[in-house]
């Protein structure tokens, strides 16, 4: 019985060395495969990093390209417009109304109520705030401004003339919306004088109060 026993004890032995040895080389195989995948995963992010950065500029290069074709496409419908004899809108301001008509074929100036800008603004503030759509877009030189204009005060007057010459503007050519609204031109003021109230001796101004 003696030598049986020792085949069986060599025998679980050797079952268990095989069984180590082959749990080890499993345990080799997945190492392996992690570090392949860990490998792969590397390769795919730097073949991909170029990838992303060249989307990146062609995304780039076209954003640069749709902003610059607008201005050249503007300065050709410039020159070149010359279906329409004049383009007229509206401007508003508190109680100012004015119309104004862009023509792009007559002499250059500014006409407001049939007299020349200077004389009719006199003020140096009033007369830059109403060619500032012009001198933003530097076409004031390209185009002459009949303005009829009635209601509020000069300040009002000045503002409704901008509001309406920006509206021109922006009929004339649409690529012009940016930088007009950018500057608030395009927007229509709704702010208004406020009433007075009874009681007061304006619309919030409270007559003088003393205690004795």
């Amino acid at each position: 019985m003696a030598p049986d026993s020792a085949k069986k004890i060599k025998t679980t032995a050797s079952s268990k060395k095989s069984a180590a040895s082959a749990s080890d080389s499993a345990k080799a195989k997945t190492q392996k495969l992690s570090v392949s995948n860990v490998a792969r995963k590397r390769r795919t992010v730097k073949s991909a990093s170029p990838l992303k950065s060249e989307k990146k500029i062609v995304s780039e290069t076209s954003f640069v390209s749709d902003t610059l074709k607008p201005e050249q496409e503007a300065e050709e419908k410039i020159i070149f417009d010359t279906k329409r004899k004049y383009i007229e809108a509206v401007g508003r301001r508190k109680n100012a109304v004015a119309r104004v008509r862009l023509f792009t074929h007559n002499k250059k100036g500014v006409e407001i109520n049939g007299k020349p800008l200077q004389e009719y603004f006199q003020d140096i503030i009033l007369q830059k705030t109403v060619l500032a759509p012009l001198e933003k877009l530097k076409c004031q030189d390209k185009f002459s401004v009949v303005v009829k204009v009635k209601g509020g005060g000069f300040c009002g007057q000045a503002e409704a003339i901008r509001h309406a010459i920006a509206r021109t503007l922006l009929s004339l050519n649409p690529y012009f919306k940016k930088r007009l609204k950018k500057s608030g031109y395009l927007t229509r003021d709704p702010r208004m004088r406020e009433r007075k109230k009874f009681g007061l001796k304006r619309a919030r101004r409270a007559p003088q109060w003393s205690k004795r």
